[in-house]
């Protein structure tokens, strides 16, 4: 897990822990950190969430040093002070000399014997330690000492400090690993079975990724869900529901959340993390780093756009597709209806690297049939002819808004072409600007997000080598609350703010 942003080794750490559970092993997660990283929120919420798992297989040692890069760390060598936070958050807390190296071994002894609750071990340390002209000094951090007469005397003066080596304690014997009980084979793409969903019905599409991700992880005992106190939103209480011992609360603590799946995925499972889009801001840090270390992290956030209706725009996502699509190796979904959403959950398990699925909030019909098949950067042609003089590209709820403008078109006899882009990154940008061909280059995007970095970039990046440019439609304004229907039309993106795209699109 490349965790060079601080504050992140602690929340992957949880993972890597909780995954020893997850396969009945015993083997132990250290994770070093340094006191300075300790000012970071993501630490502190990693700690409530550890204690709360009681993960005694669960080492942290922080480097107590008492000086950041700047200058001093806000506890500096209080020791004290530092121990009465850990053990406030319910941790087993050891204070000892981080130069004695018999101190060091005797905690971690202590630790490995700690049940029901995590263990701290706080080493009080001078930085530079025997090299008089940095120890204990301010200045150094990310320094070398200079060639020549600086290096020559610090190497001088370690080597005047070697003494002879004792005959080391007898190290502790490890323990066996315990191979848990029988597991079953991990399914493979495409043999979870028919859809549940049948045409007609009527499903949101988050609810319908809760029902997914519970039917994947009957066939495959690497899928883990990992909540941030909204399972009853976003429908993860499904999975926890039927498989509750790969269900992993984290409480309203994003970064813990996100952090613990990296540590998960890194040990092989397939995590689902999910919560509101609006609130993965909070976690983007670490999700560039998953990035970075192309983690099989599989995201989920559900309540997007103004279609969330009268929640307000606190708690509209409407710049999530950006965020994601800014990183090269996310894989981005944004399914509209039950099937493709149940399709395309299976597709992002099996995804090599991080995904994320966008999943709405109302309930939309089921417009596709039960054998439609789906991939990562894929798309589906809705409504063609060869009289299209318009394309309208949409993704989740606006993929209804572009059906009944083109309804509405059809009625003025203007015939266009209808698309669900149901994956923005990988796109299938050969069957756009085969569209944008077709239709006289005329291409419309619709989408219940900013303008910046949604389906219209996403669109506009794909037929640009042609040539072809995009009119987008989307939420150019911060929003306010109200009906769905109200906040679609109000904010630009409705069918009939469609049609009038197409109308002068014709006319130009």
């Amino acid at each position: 897990v490349a965790t060079g942003s601080l504050g992140q080794g602690l929340c992957a750490g949880i993972g890597i822990a909780l995954n020893a559970r997850r396969i009945g092993s015993e083997y132990r997660t250290y994770v070093l950190m340094g006191d300075g990283e300790t000012a970071e929120g993501s630490v502190w919420e990693a700690a409530n969430v550890a204690a709360f798992h009681t993960l005694e297989s669960l080492c942290g040692i922080t480097d107590v040093n008492a000086l950041g890069q700047s200058g001093p760390t806000q506890w500096q060598h209080d020791m004290d002070a530092l121990a009465a936070r850990w053990r406030a958050f319910g941790w087993n807390t050891l204070v000892v000399d981080g130069h004695d190296l018999a101190a060091i071994l005797g905690a971690l002894g202590h630790a490995r014997e700690t049940s029901g609750r995590p263990t701290m071990i706080l080493a009080k340390t001078l930085k530079g330690k025997g090299v008089s002209v940095m120890e204990g000094k301010a200045g150094w951090h990310g320094k070398a000492l200079k060639k020549g007469g600086e290096l020559d005397a610090a190497l001088a003066e370690l080597d005047s400090q070697l003494v002879p080596e004792d005959s080391p304690a007898e190290p502790p014997r490890p323990r066996k690993a315990n191979p848990g009980a029988a597991r079953r084979a991990p399914a493979a793409p495409g043999t979870v079975g028919a859809s549940a969903y049948k045409a007609g019905d009527s499903v949101a599409t988050r609810e319908a990724y809760g029902a997914a991700i519970a039917r994947l992880g009957a066939t495959d005992d690497r899928i883990v869900a990992l909540d941030a106190d909204v399972k009853n939103s976003t429908f993860s209480e499904k999975f926890e529901q039927q498989h509750p011992e790969r269900f992993y609360q984290t409480f309203i603590a994003e970064q813990a959340m996100i952090g613990a799946a990296m540590g998960l995925a890194s040990r092989g499972a397939i995590p689902f993390p999910s919560t509101f889009a609006a609130f993965l801001t909070r976690a983007y840090d670490f999700i560039r780093m998953a990035a970075i270390s192309n983690l099989n992290v599989k995201m989920a956030g559900s309540h997007a756009g103004v279609s969330i209706g009268e929640d307000g725009p606190s708690q509209m996502a409407l710049e999530d597709l950006a965020m994601m699509r800014a990183q090269p190796n996310i894989a981005v979904l944004y399914p509209c209806d039950g099937v493709s959403t149940e399709r395309l959950v299976e597709c992002a398990a099996y995804h090599q690297g991080p995904v994320y699925m966008r999943t709405s909030r109302p309930k939309t019909p089921v417009i596709y049939g039960p054998d439609e098949r789906f991939e990562v950067g894929g798309l589906k042609v809705l409504r063609q002819s060869e009289a299209d003089v318009a394309t309208i590209v949409g993704a989740g709820v606006t993929v209804f808004e572009a059906l009944k403008a083109h309804e509405e078109l059809g009625k003025q006899g203007i015939a266009v072409r209808v698309v669900d882009l149901y994956s923005l990154q990988p796109i299938d940008a050969v069957t756009l600007v085969r569209c944008a061909r077709e239709t006289k280059g005329r291409m419309i995007t619709v989408e219940d997000h900013y303008p910046g970095g949604g389906i219209g970039d996403a669109v506009a990046a794909a037929i640009a080598s042609e040539g072809f440019t995009v009119r987008r439609l989307a939420v150019r304004e911060i929003p306010r609350s109200g009906t769905p229907d109200q906040l679609l039309d109000r904010y630009g993106i409705s069918a009939r703010h469609i049609v009038a795209a197409v109308v002068a699109a014709v006319r130009a």
